[in-house]
């Protein structure tokens, strides 16, 4: 564990010397990063300073221990330097703990409406603005790539893009079947109608991670449409692509440029290949993957949301609030932090058992 320590400690020292260096910026991408590993590397070498302080604190208490006339104070200082020595322990196991490669990457999140009709398409849009103001709250970015609308307002479908610091270890567990309970407004005798939701959260893949041979695609054009009329175009910029070799497929009409919706179902192939590929790498501890929090199973019913009771419930996790309406317009942390707090517990129970 010393050299483990020792090693983060001296990659630190290096990687910070190098973001020093007078030509940086000449490589942009590389400047990028350093810096992002600098930011993932400096609470542990911060918590292991600080560890180093508190046993050094508790050689020195057990050293003035042994004058008759300093032990009274020593034995306080003692204490306190140990509790303080064991929270450090404790954090730094956390932040050791196997990171998931992922974390760090943008995220391209995709809704569709499910079992429910309208109802389930206006949920989803509802579901899309709490995504959105959730984002927002945290100073993230977010795009549609592709949007598929009702003429009442709800989302058929909607693929759109979350950019930011960290949030794929955010989101990630969003993944799964979303439940809502609530009296729809068409509806004339009161009566709670479910419906639900389908959320996938996949981080986004960028060219490096996964390389797609343009000979195994099929570029269709057609006329974009969707509701009301006012986006349609009256030239064919909307696009289909279709990966034969797995038969996947992604449409794009949200642009009126051809090449832009090009642009954006490349991105959303990339990333659903990518997410195919690692599904295939985690088969062998699917096992692992089904003991955690979430597995990512898109048929995996995670959450309720019931108007009424103004509730919102994670089955994963039994966790109830009484703040629907918060919840809803993005106020998710209470529930996220429950939901990441949960599984760094399962990795350290399994990184105990493993011992």
């Amino acid at each position: 564990m010393l050299d483990k320590l020792n090693a983060l400690i001296a990659r630190f020292d290096e990687v910070e010397a190098r973001l020093s260096a007078p030509d940086l910026y000449d490589d942009p991408a590389a400047a990028a990063r350093l810096l992002k590993e600098q930011r993932r590397l400096a609470p542990i070498v911060e918590v292991i300073h600080a560890l180093e302080e508190a046993r050094s604190t508790i050689a020195d208490a057990q050293e003035l221990m042994r004058d008759p006339e300093m032990r009274e104070f020593a034995q306080e200082e003692l204490n306190e330097a140990q509790t303080r020595a064991e929270q450090l322990e404790e954090e730094l196991k956390i932040l050791l703990l196997p990171r998931d490669p992922n974390d760090d990457k943008n995220i391209i999140v995709e809704i569709r409406g499910g079992a429910g009709g309208e109802e389930s398409a206006l949920f989803a849009h509802s579901l899309h603005r709490m995504y959105n103001m959730y984002a927002e709250k945290h100073g993230w970015t977010t795009e549609i790539l592709s949007i598929n609308e009702t003429e009442l307002g709800g989302c058929k479908e909607v693929v759109f893009q979350i950019a930011g610091d960290g949030v794929y270890s955010r989101l990630k567990f969003e993944s799964g079947v979303h439940r809502v309970q609530r009296v729809p407004e068409t509806e004339s005798q009161g009566r709670i109608h479910t419906s639900t939701v389908t959320v996938a959260v996949l981080p986004e893949a960028e060219e490096v991670d996964f390389e797609i041979n343009p000979t195994d695609l099929k570029v269709d054009t057609f006329r974009a449409s969707g509701a009301g009329g006012q986006h349609i175009n009256k030239t064919e910029s909307a696009i289909r692509i279709t990966h034969l070799p797995t038969g996947t497929v992604v449409e794009c009409q949200d642009e009126r440029s051809q090449h832009k919706n090009r642009d954006k179902a490349m991105r959303v192939l990339r990333t659903r290949l990518y997410e195919a590929e690692c599904e295939k790498q985690n088969a062998a501890i699917a096992a692992e993957r089904r003991a955690q929090v979430g597995t990512g199973d898109r048929s995996e019913r995670i959450r309720t949301y019931n108007f009424p009771e103004n509730r919102v419930s994670d089955h994963r996790i039994k966790l109830t609030i009484y703040k629907l309406s918060q919840f809803l317009d993005g106020d998710m942390d209470e529930v996220l932090d429950a939901l990441i707090t949960a599984d760094t517990a399962q990795k350290l129970q399994a990184q105990n058992d493993s011992v």
